[in-house]
């Protein structure tokens, strides 16, 4: 993730990777078809890919291998545990920087992915202003922590706070006009079920995926309100 005016130390000083020791590698290939799939719903095919905040680089080695065989990828990364996770997934056209993205002046890419990022930045303002220049796309997945049963319970709002820093909890209608509000233009967007499609890693979570599954299915808006545990992929230029 990026180092942008992050004050949570976790991921500079190693308390991240000992709360979450393989960076959740388990979830990318699952990531990696919902970006897919969203490139497919919108006809892009990019040449150049870069994701910032890329964790162990997981994303971006099961993107390579679904995607143009021609197409060159770069993840920044500013957690020096998690670069030491992607060294082992460099080749010719995945590459790997121990970098704070935003100190990159002369880049340029088709799509910049922002996986499960904004959240962790103090001033995510800032952030998506600075980098809509440097790509002609983006995609944004952002993990909705606000619902009626969240609030209501607080204790997965501060589950997210501490187990993986999230500094900041978005709704669907909050995420959308934040990115309209730093004059984005957004093209497209979907919910993401992570928790009905990812294997439960609860009990909780086990029981929760059936009346999440129905009643995602029966209204997708009032689902993710009032149960939460879902995201949103959002495309925007």
């Amino acid at each position: 993730m990026t180092g942008i005016n992050v004050t949570h130390k976790m991921y500079m000083q190693g308390d991240y990777k000992m709360k979450n020791p393989i960076w959740h590698v388990e979830d990318s290939s699952w990531k990696a078809s919902k970006i897919i799939l969203m490139m497919k719903r919108n006809n892009i095919v990019p040449k150049t890919i870069c994701e910032v905040g890329c964790g162990a680089g997981e994303i971006l080695k099961q993107l390579q291998s679904k995607i143009n065989t021609e197409c060159m990828l770069w993840g920044y990364e500013i957690s020096p545990q998690a670069f030491e996770l992607c060294k082992n997934k460099t080749n010719e056209k995945l590459h790997f920087e121990l970098k704070d993205f935003l100190q990159e002046k002369n880049v340029h890419f088709d799509l910049i992915l922002l996986i499960d990022l904004i959240e962790h930045l103090d001033d995510y303002f800032n952030f998506l202003s600075e980098i809509k220049p440097k790509s002609q796309y983006k995609i944004l997945h952002i993990p909705l922590d606000l619902s009626v049963q969240t609030v209501f319970r607080s204790s997965p709002i501060m589950r997210a706070r501490t187990l993986v820093g999230h500094l900041h909890y978005f709704t669907k209608e909050i995420t959308l006009q934040i990115l309209e509000d730093v004059g984005y233009q957004i093209i497209d967007y979907f919910y993401t079920a992570g928790t009905v499609e990812i294997p439960a890693k609860s009990i909780k979570s086990y029981i929760a995926r059936l009346p999440r599954k129905l009643f995602f299915a029966i209204n997708q808006d009032l689902s993710v309100r009032i149960m939460g545990g879902f995201s949103l992929m959002v495309l925007a230029k």
